[in-house]
């Protein structure tokens, strides 16, 4: 009940809150479970079969239009945060801004190989998440961390007859 409470919450007009901390602390909260969701999703599902949103198409041929360079393996705040690239990121994402929660704060991981952690984190905004992560997934970049992360399969035990 909790949780449902701050999810509506969460949901008001940001120019409600000023600096709340508690309203500080639900994003990051909700941002940690997303991060968690991903990475299971990225471990146990095949990430070139891996379909984010109803829009990865046209999320991936605009994004690459708009950033065809882009080294999405290893990334960094200086990369993604630049005064240009910020302006760059603005207007990719407005481009999206009928999509929900396309703005909403999200965890990334830098290096693609790895998995999240403290050190390997980068906040960012949903659509930028998505963009980057289903460039992941075609070009091949999350396909170490699946075959390195992915859960053990699980083998039936024998069954005895009685």
């Amino acid at each position: 009940m909790e949780l449902m409470q701050g999810a509506s919450l969460l949901s008001r007009p940001a120019e409600e809150f000023g600096n709340d901390t508690l309203v500080e602390e639900m994003w990051a909260a909700k941002a940690l479970e997303h991060a968690e969701v991903h990475f299971n999703l990225l471990t146990s599902v095949d990430p070139s079969q891996l379909k984010l949103t109803p829009y990865d198409d046209q999320i991936y041929a605009t994004f690459r239009q708009d950033f065809p360079d882009l080294k999405v393996g290893l990334l960094s705040d200086d990369i993604l945060k630049s005064a240009v690239e910020k302006l760059k990121w603005r207007q990719f994402a407005e481009k999206f801004n009928k999509m929900e929660d396309y703005s909403y704060g999200t965890l990334m991981r830098a290096d693609a190989s790895k998995e999240f952690s403290p050190d390997n984190s980068i906040f960012v905004f949903r659509v930028q998440f998505l963009a980057i992560e289903i460039a992941r997934n075609r070009e091949g970049l999350n396909h170490e961390v699946h075959k390195k992360h992915r859960p053990a399969r699980k083998i039936p035990e024998p069954q005895e007859d009685q």
